[in-house]
């Protein structure tokens, strides 16, 4: 944690350093247009700038380097947009912040203020139809996008940056901004622009970024698939310090409380005000039943609240009544492996019909049986499960602490037509980059459509 804000600070430090007179310059005031070259169905509209599928401006003089740029913009039902910053007379350059609150779209990970194919966001904190403000902060090699006064994108571009061919142009330089729609209706209300004469230690700068020749979520972005770490809980880290992981490493987070009985959250009042408090957050909301209480100590009207439920098959009563937790040694209590097996695949397949979206931690084992996984998860075993699954249409995450389920299992489900997601499930603040589910990504050829949507509130 201690680096992450080390971070923080140093690019707060970087910040500082810019002089000269930083007057801002008016590129749009809600009434004069001329500053801009148009393409396409552009139009003055009630004071704001109004383009519309496919249309684009693009700022007739001016070669901007190191700026902050400011922009009061909406998207109209379910418009879609871009500006773009050091390009070209032609596009063929440059960076693009999404302007996309539509949560019906099929590629719902690239929403407002993601820096399109290296930081791209699965949550918009803004709504379609509503006026918001973003600034796009550029100064030696930090890029920095906000939300009304929030930070969503803190990128460092590294001295040897990983580009696939298609985005080998995605690079810093200098140049014009551009706003272009690429679906229905976008709107800019105003648009002004200070330029940044940044003394910025470079080397520093860059000593800070991601070394992006081995980092695979560069990668994951750079191939537009959704970044999304599914399964994490605030424990070893706070909120703040979760969003400033989420930001430095690119992986968006979503939050799960564990609820249930003898655990955190325990009432629906108690839902809503752990809903309340992570108003306007940049995370995704998830719920962990826990325990096989869950489903009648919380309302269906509270837990519809959240973006989607989770739970796993590691609480359930053995066949002589007792509690048993799979991951408590003292709990387990097995006088014959197969049965004991038999009993674990059976308790699986009674969760499918608990009111959840998502199976996780799936197909764990106790210590003393975890050493044989893939003896014990047989073919029709295997098939059990994920035809239990498939007739509930529940998802299958993929998990990384406990490096869940097997290859096997995840072939099999991905020809079955079942939904991943990808799930940490941190017992701490120091969890990774999802590195096994990745691992299983490549091994099973899974794409962004194999990935779960989430129904964000």
């Amino acid at each position: 944690m201690k680096k992450i804000l080390l971070t923080s600070l140093t690019t707060i430090l970087l910040i500082g350093s810019c002089t000269g007179d930083k007057t801002a310059r008016v590129l749009f005031d809600g009434e004069n247009s001329d500053q801009w070259n148009s393409r396409g169905d552009v139009s003055l509209n009630n004071g704001a700038l109004r383009l519309n599928d496919g249309a684009s401006v693009m700022l007739k003089n001016g070669n901007y380097t190191d700026f902050e740029l400011n922009i009061t913009a909406r998207t109209v039902d379910n418009g879609k947009g871009v500006i773009t910053f050091h390009t070209g007379d032609n596009f063929e350059k440059g960076y693009q912040v999404a302007m996309n609150n539509d949560q019906e779209s099929a590629q719902w990970w690239t929403k407002t203020g993601s820096l399109l194919g290296i930081r791209n966001l699965t949550k918009s904190i803004v709504k379609s139809n509503q006026w918001f403000d973003m600034v796009i902060r550029v100064e030696g090699k930090a890029i920095t996008v906000k939300l009304n006064g929030s930070p969503m994108v803190e990128y460092i571009e590294p001295a040897s940056p990983f580009r696939t061919e298609e985005n080998a142009a995605q690079m810093l330089s200098g140049g014009k901004f551009a706003v272009r729609s690429s679906e229905g209706t976008i709107e800019i209300q105003s648009l002004s622009v200070t330029p940044l004469n940044c003394k910025v230690d470079i080397a520093a700068q860059q000593a800070e970024a991601i070394d992006e020749t081995t980092d695979h979520i560069i990668r994951l972005h750079q191939e537009n698939f959704p970044v999304l770490d599914y399964h994490v809980h605030l424990k070893g880290i706070t909120t703040e310090q979760a969003a400033a992981q989420s930001r430095r490493y690119g992986i968006n987070y979503a939050l799960a409380p564990n609820c249930g009985i003898g655990f955190p959250i325990t009432s629906d009042e108690e839902v809503l005000q752990y809903l309340e408090a992570m108003e306007g957050q940049p995370f995704i909301q998830a719920m962990q039943g826990e325990g096989r209480e869950w489903p009648e100590t919380f309302s269906k009207e509270v837990r519809d609240q959240f973006d989607y439920v989770f739970t796993d098959a590691l609480t359930f009563t053995d066949t002589k009544g007792r509690r048993t937790r799979l991951w408590v040694p003292e709990e387990v209590f097995i006088e014959d492996e197969e049965q004991y097996m038999d009993l674990i695949v059976q308790k699986i397949v009674d969760v499918m019909n608990e009111p959840m979206d998502v199976y996780v931690n799936p197909n764990f084992l106790p210590d003393v049986m975890n050493d044989r996984y893939d003896a014990f998860w047989s073919n029709e075993r295997i098939d059990k499960v994920i035809t239990a699954m498939v007739e509930t249409d529940k998802v299958l995450e993929i998990n990384h602490r406990y490096k869940i389920p097997n290859k096997a299992f995840i072939q099999k489900a991905k020809k079955a037509g079942l939904k991943f997601t990808f799930g940490t499930n941190n017992a701490d603040g120091s969890f990774g980059k999802m590195e096994y589910c990745i691992e299983m990504k490549e091994a099973c050829g899974i794409t962004a459509a194999d990935m779960y949507k989430p129904y964000i509130k």
